[in-house]
């Protein structure tokens, strides 16, 4: 029996929590995705004092929905692997300060984008300060018993859980794991999903559910937005490999439909759109 979630950025944005919580229940959701992204906003939850923290603490004991995962996409502005020393060290302290708010909250798996550097330069020196700072990561995630998990990405340096477990070589620790994202791996044309999937399942803690147009030779290929049953993800092939391997972690829908007029629809259309496949594969989902 599996879980399915869904991603905050899915939900309306002006909600409190307590209503974000009670829209994924009356949707069929069995978790939220909490978003701590690059705006002000956001990355200030990482200084929420105890009675805020308290306060959503009671909200999820009240709905009964609990926030499973953390999407620390801040690090797209404060990369682990950047060059600029100040921003190296904030990026630590970023994840230190989510690491506890996940402990605080009980918020289980903190998935971090697979990025040396996002907006600047890569070069060899972001891709081993990417390890270097992620180790130190990883050990203080250990020492909080808080999961830290890798997103497969829209972008060459980690696409695929292969990669993933590249770095889980340089990084030996029970406390870094693969967080896939099927429509990532799906658009590289070097990737073959489903044996992506079978040979990174001991690696697999949760997956992401979205659409994407492939990379070809004359496209960059799209890795947002794209509606689900419009893009080229082979859903139903994927969620048979995952059935066959007796894949039992979690599944979240990733949509940016926060800010949109027909965001409850999109909500329905997605939630209906993947339990429908799921059931086809096979997979159960809990009610």
């Amino acid at each position: 029996m599996a879980k399915l979630g869904i991603n905050e950025k899915s939900l309306p944005f002006e909600m409190s929590w307590m209503n974000k919580l009670k829209l994924a229940k009356e949707q069929g959701f069995s978790f939220v995705e909490m978003s701590i992204d690059e705006t002000d906003t956001r990355i200030s939850r990482l200084d929420w004092d105890r009675d805020q923290r308290f306060n959503l603490v009671k909200d999820i004991y009240e709905t009964g929905i609990p926030i499973d995962t953390m999407m620390l996409s801040a690090l797209r502005k404060f990369p682990l692997g950047s060059e600029n020393k100040d921003i190296y060290t904030q990026a630590y302290n970023i994840c230190k300060k989510a690491i506890i708010l996940a402990k605080d909250l009980g918020i289980r798996n903190i998935q971090i984008a697979g990025y040396d550097e996002y907006y600047g330069t890569k070069t060899v020196l972001t891709a081993e300060n990417f390890i270097e700072n992620l180790q130190r990561v990883v050990d203080f995630a250990a020492a909080n018993q808080v999961m830290i998990s890798i997103e497969t990405m829209d972008d060459y340096f980690i696409n695929s859980i292969a990669k993933v477990k590249k770095i889980k070589q340089s990084i030996v620790s029970p406390w870094l794991q693969a967080y896939p994202d099927l429509g990532n791996i799906s658009a590289w044309p070097d990737n073959i999903p489903g044996q992506d999937l079978m040979d990174g399942l001991d690696s697999i803690i949760s997956i992401h559910v979205k659409d994407t147009l492939s990379v070809t030779e004359n496209t960059p290929g799209k890795f947002k937005n794209v509606p689900f049953g419009t893009g080229d993800v082979e859903f139903l092939g994927l969620f048979k490999t995952l059935k066959r391997l007796a894949y039992q972690g979690t599944f979240t829908i990733e949509m940016w439909s926060e800010n949109e007029n027909d965001c409850l629809d999109r909500i329905i259309y997605a939630h209906d759109f993947v339990v429908g496949l799921l059931m086809q594969s096979g997979i159960s989902i809990e009610e």
